[in-house]
């Protein structure tokens, strides 16, 4: 296909929280804030930023998991908001997700057979029981293990065989795109390396398309050919991995990657500590959200203008008053 495989055009999600009879006096948590991104076809799109970014919520809602409050998701030339369920229902076997927790995504009263199987019921992929079988245990091969782990409950399995479960069943309708929801985060470092060859391994094999969320920047960089950069539900920054870790524009940017350990004495920043803590999102500031914590800001006009995402360089994008 030509174009972009999916387009995201000023997504947003608020959730209302507290007040009363009616939602009266309800505060609105602005979780994610006109997000704009799109991936083509096989690639990898890193989407990093602090807890409570709004990254898992982006990625939950091109799903349809979170219904978005405004905005638009196209796939594949679909607008994926606007299908009703019938349509949706069959777009989701070329979108599918890897959930961050692998002891709690999937269900421990079901064998790990009946967990990978579920959607070739769903979608009727496999008429025959022979079929669903031999369709099982070839997914299970598929991740590095074996046919027997079939017959097993999730109990009985490490957190990083649990995770190569969540990818079976992830890939068992499929899909054109998968979205990563920090897949790695919950497992040990010397797992991490396994499960992200692995993905990289079945992208090639498959020609799937990932948008790859995390807050582990070294991990991002491995996995992804352009990396966006959340701060309280915005992207500020979007560019190739190799120009966002070489010169990155954004201020914020910038203190993220000053804190990330490197092996080379040479190659180390100078770290970046910032001022304050992170803003609410039930009442961010004014302007640049980050303009309370920037150690350039140029005040008023970060804090009363919002930075327009603008192309700075070739293939890089920033939003920010003072960059170019």
């Amino acid at each position: 296909m030509t174009g972009p495989l999916l387009r995201v055009k000023d997504l947003t999600k608020n959730f209302q929280v507290g007040g009363g009879f009616l939602s009266r006096g309800a505060d609105v948590v602005h979780a994610v804030d006109r997000v704009s991104f799109e991936i083509a076809p096989g690639e990898t799109l890193g989407l990093v930023g602090e807890s409570g970014s709004g990254k898992s919520t982006t990625g939950r809602c091109i799903l349809r998991l979170i219904e978005p409050t405004a905005g638009e998701v196209w796939f594949e030339g679909h607008e994926v908001t606007a299908l009703d369920a019938a349509a949706f229902r069959a777009l989701c076997r070329d979108m599918q997700i890897i959930f961050q927790d692998p002891f709690a995504s999937l269900n421990p009263r079901m064998t790990v057979g009946a967990i990978i199987g579920e959607a070739l019921t769903i979608h009727n992929l496999a008429p025959t029981k022979r079929a669903f079988t031999d369709r099982v245990v070839e997914l299970l091969e598929t991740v590095g293990l074996q046919a027997e782990h079939m017959r097993r409950y999730p109990h009985e399995f490490s957190g990083g065989q649990r995770q190569r479960i969540g990818i079976a069943r992830a890939l068992a309708v499929e899909p054109k795109l998968i979205v990563c929801d920090e897949p790695v985060s919950a497992l040990d470092v010397s797992i991490q390396a396994q499960v992200i060859n692995l993905l990289e391994d079945l992208q090639q094999k498959f020609g799937l398309t990932y948008l790859f969320i995390a807050h582990d920047l070294s991990v991002v960089e491995h996995i992804s050919k352009r990396v966006a950069v959340m701060y309280l539900g915005r992207i500020v920054e979007i560019a190739s991995a190799r120009d966002l870790y070489a010169t990155p524009l954004h201020p914020y940017t910038e203190a993220l990657l000053s804190a990330v350990p490197v092996t080379d004495p040479k190659a180390r920043r100078k770290r970046i500590v910032l001022q304050g803590e992170v803003p609410s999102p039930m009442h961010p500031p004014s302007g640049c959200h980050f303009h309370t914590r920037c150690p350039i800001r140029k005040l008023p006009l970060c804090s009363t203008e919002v930075p327009p995402l603008e192309q700075k360089r070739d293939g890089h994008w920033a939003a920010c008053h003072l960059r170019s």
